[in-house]
């Protein structure tokens, strides 16, 4: 006798655990591990961790000399040498310093304040690629990160102001009240370059080829910054400059910063000197940069310490 097998027809249900899992997961209330949240909750947990930015940038600024034996005094010779040299090759050998009143004081607060965005921007490009270990271990809104890092900068920076207030009254420039300018300058400078370090941060987070180029990068910024020469005196020379270069000039951000304070420093240094609506400029640049920066670094939230 032959016997026919039977094969039970196939249900055609799917089975309950293969339940849509977002479905699923949505009716429990989960949800992605290290998804990016709104823009506003964002800005939640970046105040909610006020503290732990302030302690970060304070224990990354002490841990920074550490291992010298004259620890912290390198937070004020650093800049001081960086500035003697220059006063030797720009203000001496090629003569940037005639016609300049003031001249060293003009220099040194020239160079503190592009120290201030140079350091703050280059920390920025490695604050999420070389603190991966951090990213990848807590939970935490990664902007902290780079802007830990400028307020480290800013910390350094108040160092090496008191200095700054030394020089200019060995060089005879008086105490003045101008130089209550001095704090919203530097607030805006202090927003322009956490925005600018957040767009470095999240650039440098995806190449990290990138931090290499930016010490090229920086120096020609600097160079054209008017640091170690004036734009104005440039300007007034050579007549025969296009008559773009000037607005371009006195408009590029770090000019507009680095003379904003030495209008508020230095007796000698004229608004004459200063672009139009020079406070205007400068609280454009710091909030294009401070609130695009921010934006741009929050839309790639999820993808930090991954791949």
């Amino acid at each position: 006798m032959s016997q026919v097998l039977h094969t039970p027809p196939p249900t055609t249900a799917p089975p309950a655990a293969e339940e849509d899992l977002a479905a699923l997961a949505a009716r429990h209330g989960l949800s992605v591990s290290g998804a990016r949240p709104s823009l506003p909750e964002y800005v939640r947990q970046l105040w909610a961790r006020r503290h732990f930015i302030g302690a970060f940038a304070t224990a990354k600024l002490t841990a920074q000399y550490s291992q010298a034996k004259l620890g912290q005094v390198w937070q004020v010779m650093t800049p001081l040498l960086n500035a003697a040299v220059y006063f030797l090759i720009f203000g001496v050998l090629l003569g940037t310093k005639k016609g300049i009143p003031d001249y060293v004081p003009f220099l040194v607060t020239g160079v503190f304040i592009w120290t201030f965005t140079q350091s703050s921007i280059m920390a920025g490009t490695r604050a999420i690629s070389g603190n991966l270990g951090l990213v990848r271990a807590l939970h935490f809104p990664r902007a902290a990160l780079p802007v830990s890092f400028c307020l480290q900068q800013l910390q350094q920076l108040l160092f090496s102001m008191a200095a700054l207030v030394v020089i200019l009254l060995a060089f005879g420039v008086p105490p003045a009240a101008s130089w209550v300018l001095a704090i919203p300058a530097l607030v805006l400078q202090f927003t322009f370059n956490a925005g600018v370090s957040m767009i470095m941060a999240r650039l440098g987070a995806k190449l990290p080829d990138i931090a290499q180029l930016m010490p090229f990068a920086l120096r020609t910024w600097m160079y054209v910054s008017g640091v170690m020469w004036s734009i104005d005196q440039l300007v007034g020379k050579h007549s025969d400059l296009p008559s773009w270069v000037a607005p371009v000039l006195q408009a590029n951000p770090a000019a507009v910063y680095i003379d904003l304070m030495r209008f508020a420093l230095i007796d000698s240094f004229h608004a004459s000197q200063l672009p139009d609506h020079v406070w205007l400029l400068a609280l454009g640049w710091a909030l294009l940069a401070g609130v695009g920066g921010f934006i741009y670094f929050w839309k790639a939230e999820e993808t930090y310490g991954r791949g």
